[in-house]
């Protein structure tokens, strides 16, 4: 029996969050960077305290107004504390709601933007304490692996794989997967080489589709654990 994940993205005000944190084992809380707020964060924290399910720091450039889907060009020095003040306030609220940070993954242009710079993936990680990472292949978990930091790599069942391996961009042709047994099919493919399965939470059908996928990764003989 091999363990796998089932994160999702919450507190961004687009979806269900308790609706996902009944199916899902860890989540990828927003910072406030990109969406949420303080009381969205208290009560996603809160309720993933009361389902045990992992609590994620989901850092992002400083850009609401585009949901985080921009690249910025911000130095090194100012992203790294950006991620720390982001990874630092869910760390104060999950705390006071009887949970930890468990891990830290980038959102969005940040996360695709770290695969390939070194310098704002070195920001992520300065500012993010000695939290494992999670995230596809690229240079932030390299350099997270050189430096002992915990690496998780995760697959997406709802989006379309350019043949280099990286995610094809959502503009694009095929870039988005709508047809839940689709998903719950490739989640099932995916699980025999990632650590972990994201659902993207502010896809239609997200909670549906969470749901298809975790009943097929259970029906595969998958035990399903946070990332602990």
């Amino acid at each position: 029996m091999r363990h796998v994940d089932l994160n999702a993205d919450l507190g961004e005000e687009v979806t269900d969050d308790a609706a996902l944190l009944a199916v899902v084992t860890s989540a990828n809380v927003a910072c406030g960077y990109h969406a949420g707020s303080p009381a969205i964060m208290r009560a996603v924290c809160a309720e993933a305290a009361v389902r045990g399910v992992c609590v994620g720091a989901q850092v992002s450039y400083a850009d609401r107004a585009n949901f985080g889907r921009v690249a910025l060009d911000v130095r090194r020095s100012v992203l790294r504390e950006q991620v720390a003040d982001q990874v630092g306030t869910l760390s104060v609220i999950a705390g006071e709601e009887g949970t930890t940070v468990r891990y830290v993954k980038p959102h969005g242009a940040l996360y695709h933007r770290t695969m390939d710079d070194e310098e704002q993936a070195l920001a992520v990680l300065e500012g993010s304490r000695d939290l494992p990472v999670l995230g596809m292949s690229g240079r932030l978990l390299s350099l997270a692996a050189e430096r002992g930091r915990r690496v998780w790599h995760e697959g997406f069942p709802d989006r379309g794989y350019a043949e280099d391996g990286r995610l094809l961009p959502r503009d694009r042709p095929g870039a988005l997967v709508t047809d839940g047994a689709r998903i719950a099919e490739r989640a099932v493919e995916l699980a025999a080489t990632v650590d972990s399965v994201c659902v993207h939470g502010d896809h239609p059908g997200a909670v549906e589709h969470a749901r298809a996928v975790r009943r097929a990764l259970l029906a595969a003989g998958h035990a399903l654990r946070g990332l602990v």
